[in-house]
């Protein structure tokens, strides 16, 4: 039957029981059924596998279907066998089959039965198997996933790079390319390298106007939040995604004793555990998944609700597919990831051991997330610029569906600052990355911009009356909005368009936003901790601020001594108004409440039965109890006066991680004494001028104390002066 002749239409009807076909479908099968390479980009659950699944059910001969992971074939493999009467339908041929399956799968082809054959790019390079498959007729190949192809890609596989040659083996087949990722260089990596520049390219749109896109400010009180939001979000499904296997069950732990139904998914549980728990998340007897990137590659469940990122992913690729799991059905589907400029850096240090090339691959990667999660721009417009497509924020399809239109930044014309930017720009001869453009803007010199004598130009230093932080946003909008270009090829060096070279000779207005602020210093954690995305109380923030200071004032401490901000942002969160509830707050233990929680809770039970607030009835985030083991040991070692380091290595723990927990015990109002310590390191004025410092100052930041002392103690000095402090003070 010759292609003119197959009514695609029916046949969708007779294998899938669809009455349409969806988007581009339609077009790329005709396209596949007339023997023309075809190129298809199209975003997860687009449906793309229909598009070569239908030509190869139809058409004379067997298509090889080439992917990456058994797991996704065999899912593939039973899907066409359940719409055909024969399982001889649909193939897999890879390491994991015996001797005897082996034969059965060539027989089956051979007779013609098998239409749909689906193998590893490892198994096609096995001269055998081209032996035999030189011997039967192909009608196509496909290649799915095709992004594996490019070092571009987010998921580059070496044994990728060869297969036009294995295919040129094969004769003259048509070959079909598929991939969810939509980066123009990626694009360009995948025709170059499958030889097939003349290919038919069908491009869907990116946008999934049903998703709505948030970041938050990840902070100590992470698990409250997922807690929070998942509760919110009662017994619908949704993916946490994790960085590590250890993270991924810590959470999964933690939301089941806080009565969630979760289950954790990653490449350490062993193949049947795995199984199970992807089975139970698809049969729905649990509610959540947390997961490293390994889980959802082969998951097509049309209802995941929510998708949670709580580590930054390492592409934005990654991130697209990663949230595209999400609302597959076309109903509500929210993603949120967490962001904190810390887990960027652990991950630019897990790429410190690679190859130089493939360092400066993953940080040009990792850049644009930080400018996703930075920006306070349309998020959508931000993702659909990364992938090569124009947005309308006023009027496209979903405009409203994330956190920074929802809450728009006040915006500021920089006209002025935009041609100045444009004008460098042109003036450095298209050298440097956006780093090295702020620096000539702002005045600074580092080694490159000695190198090539910018700190010589008239122009170095013309952008000072703005900082760092202004031109990165600036740079970022200008970029989304055509007058600049990043070359991803040179890792990210800035050029400037036709159309920025026009704006320098006819400037207009340019309104800009500025970027979200993360600054979340290491040991200034637990003070900013609950900085979260703005869901606490304000009108009762600011009584308890007044109240804090007023109990300060009687006592003679300073306010931060009774409790800390992130202390008061939780209350004015989960509204407590008992002791035991006081106490389920961030950072407040027994000692705290019972010294100073009375007045609080007061205040608060007043203000709940004057405003008529629902209080959430149980966000009590009840801890593992690993954490708890540790502050019991720590406790009772320094009562023995057992040298700090000591204590550490007892539990592994690096002195950093243990001075973190001292901190978390005596600010949630324990004592610890640890003078001890302390008198070995400083004498008794140098305690003594340190102690008179915290008690003056308004703020218990250790930043600021050590650019108050300025180099005469060193960090760690200063922390543990400041337990002492509060031990003694406070508890």
């Amino acid at each position: 039957m010759n292609s003119s002749e197959i009514d695609i239409h029916k046949e969708l009807k007779k294998y899938f029981g669809f009455n349409q076909f969806k988007g581009l479908q339609e077009q790329v099968i005709k396209s596949i059924l007339s023997k023309t390479n075809t190129f298809v980009i199209m975003p997860t659950g687009g449906g793309k596998s229909l598009c070569y699944q239908l030509p190869a059910l139809v058409q004379e001969g067997t298509a090889i279907v080439v992917s990456p992971l058994i797991a996704l074939m065999k899912n593939q493999v039973d899907a066409i066998r359940s719409v055909s009467s024969n399982d001889g339908v649909a193939h897999v041929l890879n390491s994991s089959l015996t001797k005897t399956e082996i034969n059965q799968v060539k027989k089956d082809i051979t007779s013609g039965l098998t239409k749909l054959l689906y193998v590893a790019p490892e198994s096609l390079a096995k001269e055998e198997y081209v032996d035999f498959l030189k011997s039967v007729t192909i009608s196509f190949v496909a290649i799915d996933e095709a992004h594996c192809i490019s070092e571009w890609g987010h998921d580059f596989r070496p044994e990728y790079r060869n297969l036009k040659n294995i295919i040129k083996l094969l004769g003259n087949v048509p070959v079909i390319g598929l991939t969810a990722t939509a980066t123009p260089k990626v694009q360009e990596d995948i025709l170059k390298n499958l030889d097939m520049s003349d290919a038919k390219t069908f491009k869907a749109s990116f946008n999934r106007p049903n998703l709505f896109y948030e970041v938050r400010t990840k902070t100590k009180n992470i698990e409250g939040d997922i807690i929070r939001f998942i509760k919110q979000h009662k017994g619908k499904s949704g993916i946490i995604y994790c960085l590590s296997r250890k993270k991924v069950e810590a959470i999964a732990e933690v939301l089941q004793v806080n009565g969630i139904s979760a289950v954790p998914y990653h490449a350490g549980l062993d193949a049947k555990t795995r199984a199970k728990h992807q089975d139970m998340f698809l049969m729905e007897d649990v509610d959540v998944v947390v997961a490293t990137i390994a889980f959802g590659m082969g998951i097509d469940k049309p209802d995941v609700r929510f998708v949670i990122h709580h580590d930054i992913p390492k592409s934005l690729e990654s991130y697209y597919q990663e949230t595209g799991r999400a609302g597959r059905d076309g109903g509500e589907g929210y993603c949120l990831a967490y962001y904190s400029y810390k887990d960027v850096e652990k991950l630019e240090k897990f790429m410190s051991g690679k190859p130089v090339a493939e360092q400066e691959i993953g940080f040009a990667l990792l850049q644009e997330v930080v400018a996703y999660a930075e920006t306070s721009m349309s998020r959508r417009k931000f993702l659909l610029h990364y992938f090569g497509e124009e947005f309308d924020s006023e009027t496209g399809d979903g405009a409203d569906m994330d956190d920074n239109v929802r809450n728009p930044k006040t915006k500021v014309e920089a006209k002025d600052q935009v041609v100045k930017l444009l004008e460098v720009v042109r003036d450095t001869k298209h050298l440097y990355k956006s780093k090295e453009v702020i620096y000539t803007l702002i005045g600074r010199v580092n080694a490159m911009i000695k190198a090539h004598r910018t700190d010589s130009q008239s122009f170095f230093g013309c952008g000072a009356a703005f900082e760092e932080r202004y031109w990165m946003a600036l740079i970022r909008q200008v970029l989304v909005d055509g007058l600049l270009s990043k070359d991803i090829e040179t890792y990210g060096i800035i050029k400037i368009s036709e159309k920025g070279l026009a704006f320098i000779k006819k400037p207009t207005s340019f309104m800009m936003s500025e970027d979200h602020e993360y600054n979340e210093s290491e040991d200034d954690a637990i003070v900013t901790a609950a900085k979260s995305s703005g869901t606490a109380d304000e009108a009762l923030m600011a009584m308890l601020r007044d109240l804090r200071k007023k109990e300060a004032k009687k006592l003679g401490v300073p306010p931060f001594v009774v409790f800390q901000d992130p202390s008061l942002e939780d209350m004015a969160l989960k509204y407590p108004i008992t002791m035991d509830e006081l106490i389920n707050t961030h950072g407040v233990g027994e000692g705290k409440a019972k010294k100073y929680g009375k007045p609080f809770i007061e205040l608060i039970a007043r203000y709940v039965e004057d405003n008529d607030i629902i209080r959430p009835d149980d966000l009590v985030v009840k801890s593992t109890g690993a954490n708890s083991a540790n502050k019991l040991y720590i406790i009772q070692n320094i009562d023995r006066k057992l040298s700090l380091d000591d204590i550490a290595s007892g539990k592994g723990l690096k002195m950093d991680d243990l001075i973190k927990e001292m901190e978390q015990i005596v600010y949630s109002g324990t004592k610890l004494n640890i003078k001890y310590w302390i008198d070995e390191m400083l004498d008794d004025d140098q305690q003594e001028e340190i102690q008179d410092y915290f008690m003056e100052s308004e703020t218990d930041s250790i930043e600021k104390a050590l650019k108050e002392f300025d180099g005469d103690y060193d960090i760690d000095e200063l922390r543990l002066m400041r337990i002492k402090f509060i031990s003694e003070v406070a508890n």
